[in-house]
C-alpha cells in the first residue's frame, strides 16, 4: 500500500502503523488510548473546577504527575488512574469492542 491507494483512516493507520495486532500498531494504539484517557481526565477536572494542584492533593500524588496524565505522557497503573478518577467523583466504564468504548460517569455521591 502506498499514500496513492489510501481511502479512509484505517488504510493511512495501515500504511504508517501495519495491520491491526501488530507489535508497532499495538504500541500506538496504547499511546492514543493514553492521551484519549488524559485529554477526558482533564475534562472532567476543568467541570468539577479543580486544578491541577487540588486534584493533586486528592488523589496524594504530585502536580506534575496530574500534568504527565492528562498529556497522555506518563505510564499510569490502572490503580493509580482510579484513584484519580475517584477523586473527581467518576466512575470508569469500559465496553469491548474493536474499536474501543471508554466513558466516564459522575458518581451522586461526593467523596470528601
Amino acid at each position: 500500500m502506498n499514500s496513492s491507494t489510501i481511502k479512509n483512516f484505517e488504510d493511512l493507520l495501515r500504511l504508517k502503523y501495519g495491520e491491526l495486532g501488530t507489535p508497532k500498531r499495538l504500541e500506538f494504539e496504547n499511546k492514543a488510548m493514553a492521551f484519549y484517557l488524559g485529554a477526558m481526565l482533564k475534562e472532567e477536572r476543568h467541570k468539577a473546577k479543580l486544578s491541577k494542584s487540588d486534584l493533586a492533593k486528592r488523589a496524594d500524588v504530585k502536580k506534575e504527575f496530574i500534568s504527565r496524565v492528562e498529556n497522555g505522557k506518563a505510564d499510569v497503573p490502572l490503580s493509580t488512574f482510579l484513584k484519580l478518577l475517584n477523586s473527581l467523583n467518576i466512575g470508569l466504564q469500559v465496553v469491548p469492542n474493536p474499536g474501543y468504548c471508554v466513558s466516564f460517569k459522575r458518581s451522586n455521591s461526593r467523596s470528601p
